[in-house]
C-alpha cells in the first residue's frame, strides 16, 4: 500500500512538473518564411552571405563558432563563397601560431584550414569583458535552444522596456522571448548597422533572419543533402511498396477460394 501511494505521489508530482513546463513553454514565437523548412527546403545563399557578414560585423566580437573553418564558407550546400573569397576572408584575421624554431608563438594571416578566430583567449577572459556571463558559442546554438530558429530570431527582436514593477540589475536588459525575461546581451541590432553589398536594406527584421539562418547552416550544415536522401528514401519505398502489393496480389491470384 505504501509503495502504491508512493508511486501516486511521484505521478502526480511529474504530472504537475510537466504542466509547469508546458505552460512556460507557451510563448508565441515570431514566425517568417525559412527558406531550408520543409522537405525540398533550402538554403538562401545569399542570406547566408548576408548572415555571415552580420555575424562578422556584430557578434564575433564576443561570441564564437569554434566548430566552423573558413573552407566551409566555400563548400557546396553554404554561403558558398568563391574559393578565392574564402581565402580572403581567412586572410583577414590574424591567427595565433607556433612555436617558431626559435621556439615563439607568432601570428600570421588565416587561412583555408584554419578554425574561425576566437574573440577571446579563453573563458575565464570572456567572462571578465562581459560582467561575469560567457557568452556562448554560436556553431550549434540553434540546435541547443528550445524553439530553434524561431527562438533565435524572436530573441534578436524582443528587446523593450521593462513592465511596470520589474526592475532590473545593471548590465541586465529585458527581453521577453528570453528565458526569464532577463537577458545580460544589450541589443545589438538597429536599422542600418551594416550595409549589405547586394543592396538588401539592413532592417532589424532582415538582419534577424539573415543572421539567424547563417547560424542554422553552421549547426547543421548537411541538411540540404539530408533532405535530399529523404526524399529519394520516400520514393524507393513508394516504389518498394507498389511492387511488393502487385508480387503479392499475383501470388495470391494463383490460389483458389473455397466456396
Amino acid at each position: 500500500m505504501k509503495n502504491l501511494l508512493r508511486i501516486f505521489f511521484l505521478l502526480i508530482l511529474f504530472t504537475g512538473i510537466q504542466l509547469n513546463s508546458n505552460a512556460a513553454e507557451k510563448v508565441e514565437y515570431l514566425k517568417t518564411d525559412w527558406s531550408f523548412k520543409g522537405l525540398f527546403g533550402k538554403f538562401d545563399r545569399a542570406a547566408l552571405q548576408r548572415g555571415y557578414q552580420v555575424y562578422t560585423e556584430v557578434c564575433s566580437s564576443c561570441h564564437s563558432m569554434k566548430y566552423l573553418s573558413y573552407r566551409n564558407l566555400a563548400e557546396k550546400g553554404g554561403p558558398e563563397f568563391t574559393e578565392d573569397q574564402a581565402k580572403a576572408i581567412a586572410a583577414s584575421f590574424e591567427v595565433k601560431d607556433g612555436p617558431n624554431a626559435d621556439g615563439d608563438m607568432f601570428t600570421r594571416p588565416g587561412k583555408l584550414s584554419d578554425k574561425f578566430v576566437m574573440p577571446y583567449e579563453n573563458v575565464k577572459a570572456a567572462q571578465a569583458a562581459n560582467g561575469g556571463a560567457y557568452p556562448p558559442d554560436m556553431s550549434v546554438l540553434v540546435k541547443a535552444r528550445g524553439g530553434g530558429v524561431d527562438y533565435i530570431y524572436s530573441l534578436l527582436q524582443g528587446y523593450e522596456d521593462p513592465p511596470e514593477g520589474v526592475t532590473l540589475d545593471d548590465g541586465v536588459y529585458y527581453n521577453k522571448y528570453m528565458y526569464g525575461n532577463k537577458i545580460k546581451m544589450s541589443n545589438q541590432l538597429s536599422d542600418g548597422l551594416v550595409e549589405y553589398s547586394d543592396g538588401t536594406n539592413a532592417t532589424v527584421e532582415q538582419m534577424s533572419k539573415d543572421v539567424t539562418t547563417f547560424l542554422m547552416w553552421a549547426a547543421e550544415p548537411h541538411l540540404e543533402a539530408r533532405h535530399q536522401m529523404g526524399f529519394k528514401a520516400i520514393i524507393y519505398l513508394i516504389i518498394l511498396t507498389i511492387l511488393v502489393y502487385f508480387s503479392m496480389k499475383r501470388i495470391w491470384s494463383r490460389i483458389k477460394t473455397e466456396v
